[in-house]
């Protein structure tokens, strides 16, 4: 079963057309990736189909563009990586 960084990672190559061996664990999705709100709100809908979960991108979003330090940290590959463990080990 691959791991989660390789799921997301994955996930980000496909919805975003960008190379998979570009994606890091420290990647930032927006700043170091390109990645814009449209995309991002494709990889959320992949990643909740991938993990029968709800990641708040959205929110997550408007937090960061409201200039909130702790949001912005979540569109960091690892920390996305994170939150999706977290929530599929509440959901089980």
């Amino acid at each position: 079963m691959p791991s989660t960084f390789d799921t997301v990672a994955d996930i980000i190559a496909r919805t975003c057309d960008i190379p998979r061996d570009a994606i890091a664990p420290d990647s930032h999705l927006l700043r170091d990736l390109g990645i814009d709100s449209l995309d991002l709100f494709d990889i959320g809908y992949a990643l909740d189909d991938a993990f029968g979960i709800s990641v708040p991108l959205e929110r997550w979003l408007h937090a960061a563009q409201m200039k909130a330090t702790a949001a912005e940290r979540r569109f960091i590959v690892r920390e996305l990586c994170a939150v999706i463990d977290t929530n599929v080990a509440a959901a089980e």
